[in-house]
């Protein structure tokens, strides 16, 4: 599962850049976290069940689990008056080596995302990171085969020999659109083709989950005093 840990890890590549230094592990980040945990299973043992406990610990574990492999996106967002605006998204459904993963699209969403320019360091105190990491893949039976909130989806078909394909998060078309065929359509012209109606080209769309959580600049200053 995505954790806190991660986009401070993340936070830290990104600064690293800028300070001209390499970055801190991402079990740097981890271990912090994991230690609030127990600090607070350990402060609650007298009313928190059993079963409370035993969620505690698989958490702990998922957030050692540096060395897993998951399709995953970085978002960068910047925070104005409260509200995040779109700094810089990328990601790959190849699987990834977490921490690997995790530094080279922290990079990538942060400098090489074509839709900005680059992230400068001025704006590293308002800036927000989102860590996405992609499950449950399932190829749909057709272009609005997919949950509402729920599902990301992933779109690609070939006309005249080209293929063209895009994708928006799960937490996308709750945001920007208000039904399925309005984001099906944006997918469409967000692949670059444009033209014919969605509706008539052979579009196969995959759809998947997303385990996701972000962190404020503040946050990750914070975490990392604790490292």
């Amino acid at each position: 599962m995505a954790s806190k840990a991660q986009c401070a890890f993340c936070f830290d590549v990104l600064v690293a850049h800028f300070e001209d230094r390499s970055s801190l592990p991402l079990v740097s980040f981890e271990k912090p976290e994991s230690a609030a945990i127990s600090e607070l299973t350990s402060s609650s043992s007298s009313s928190v069940s059993s079963v409370d406990t035993g969620s505690f610990s698989k958490v702990t574990l998922a957030n050692h689990k540096s060395h897993s492999s998951y399709p995953l996106f970085v978002t960068w967002n910047v925070v104005v008056r409260g509200q995040p605006r779109l700094r810089g998204c990328i990601g790959t459904f190849e699987p990834q080596p977490l921490e690997r993963g995790l530094r080279t699209y922290a990079r990538t969403a942060a400098f090489d995302d074509t839709r900005f320019n680059p992230i400068l360091a001025k704006e590293l105190p308002s800036l927000e990171c989102g860590v996405s990491l992609l499950t449950d893949f399932e190829e749909a039976s057709g272009p609005l085969d997919w949950e509402w909130g729920v599902h990301g989806i992933r779109i690609s078909f070939t006309i005249s020999g080209r293929r063209y394909s895009a994708t928006y998060l799960p937490d996308v078309p709750p945001e920007h659109f208000d039904s399925k065929e309005q984001t099906v359509e944006s997918l469409v012209h967000k692949a670059g083709f444009s033209g014919a109606s969605w509706r008539t080209l052979p579009i196969k769309l995959v759809r998947y989950k997303s385990s996701k959580t972000s962190l404020s600049y503040a946050e990750y200053v914070a975490m990392k005093k604790r490292v």
